[in-house]
């Protein structure tokens, strides 16, 4: 998906939300573990309820990865029912050396056919290049993320006088531009937000941790929003995990709606 297409889906949905597809055997409806597949009835189920309200889907890859090849199995097969015209997020964190980054993205990109992939800088250039070569693909790369250990190295003064993660952002504009490269900032961060925006003013933020995490997306939003609108914002437990009975996929819905009314009225503020 294109930056120009992306962008006219946010609009034409009045939405920024992406739902996040994290589902935890744990944490499945009991309806639901008959079924041949649960993972996968489960994702389809959310995805009816919910499409009508994001614009975009993120699948976290360990959630599947877990279950060894009957978690791809459920991964490709709920590929294959998000609607095809919603943005899709592999969240697998990658970042390796450049021949292993090349075979990633076939994975990610050829294979599965997401449009975006995350990414761990920290190899540097050549980790994150082999990513970039796939047309009208996205890379996502983690900034400054929303866990404790974030302050672990991600806030470490660098010889040039700002926190690494600054490093990062500056660092990686010369690897490609605002068509291809988009930023992981934590929901947790909004006193970060409104400077990382004036560093990256036409990228493309991914904002992970409105809801149950407790970020306040008014709060978010004011600061992070460019004409473009410029955010991804997702939501997974809040949404998915809004009740474990029977009534999931309606409450996940009911919950998406929430979001994307107060994104609405965001986002005509703006346009």
């Amino acid at each position: 998906m294109t930056k120009s297409e992306l962008i006219s889906s946010i609009f034409d949905n009045k939405s920024y939300l992406c739902v996040g597809l994290d589902p935890d055997m744990g944490r499945l409806p009991k309806c639901l573990m008959d079924c041949e597949d649960p993972i996968f009835e489960f994702n389809r189920a959310i995805i009816e309820a919910t499409k009508d309200y994001c614009i975009a889907y993120k699948p976290n890859l360990a959630f599947y990865e877990a279950h060894g090849a009957k978690g791809w199995e459920s991964l490709e097969k709920t590929m294959q029912v998000i609607p095809k015209d919603k943005f899709t997020i592999a969240d697998a964190k990658r970042g390796d050396i450049g021949n292993t980054s090349r075979l990633y993205a076939q994975t990610f990109f050829d294979q599965l056919n997401f449009d975006a992939v995350t990414v761990a800088p920290y190899m540097g250039e050549d980790s994150v290049k082999p990513f970039l070569s796939f047309n009208d693909k996205w890379v996502i790369l983690l900034a400054l993320t929303s866990n404790v250990g974030a302050n672990d190295f991600q806030m470490l003064e660098t010889k040039q006088g700002n926190y690494l993660y600054q490093q990062v952002l500056e660092k990686s504009q010369c690897w490609a531009g605002d068509d291809q490269i988009m930023y992981v900032v934590g929901a947790n961060k909004p006193e970060a937000l409104a400077a990382i925006r004036e560093m990256v003013p036409n990228h493309f933020l991914l904002v992970p941790g409105v809801g149950a995490q407790g970020g306040d997306l008014r709060e978010i939003s004011l600061a992070a929003l460019n004409k473009e609108c410029g955010l991804l914002v997702n939501a997974s437990r809040s949404i998915i995990y809004a009740s474990s009975d029977t009534d999931f996929a309606a409450a996940a819905r009911e919950e998406a709606k929430k979001l994307q009314v107060g994104m609405a009225e965001i986002l005509q503020q703006i346009s």
